[in-house]
């Protein structure tokens, strides 16, 4: 899986992200994010998702490719695999 580093991100870099609707938990979406300054931190980044700035955390799981979200994706939701 191609994850993105969240401490490494610049302005400008593409990164797609598992998204949870907040108003319907259950529905979950991979959308493709902007990395952009952060509107109240001029030295700071944010994530601009759905017409909307995010704080990044260090646990936020970006990824580089659409791809490598929708492996996560059906990894995370679809795995039955018990070991």
């Amino acid at each position: 899986m191609e994850m993105v580093n969240p401490k490494e991100v610049k302005i400008g870099d593409e990164v797609f992200v598992i998204y949870n609707n907040p108003h319907t938990p259950t529905v979950s979406n991979i959308r493709a994010a902007e990395i952009v300054q952060h509107p109240h931190n001029p030295g700071g980044v944010a994530l601009f998702l759905n017409e909307t700035f995010h704080v990044i955390e260090d646990d936020d799981a970006l990824f580089a490719s659409e791809a490598a979200a929708e492996q996560a994706f059906n990894d995370h939701y679809y795995n039955t695999d018990t070991h």
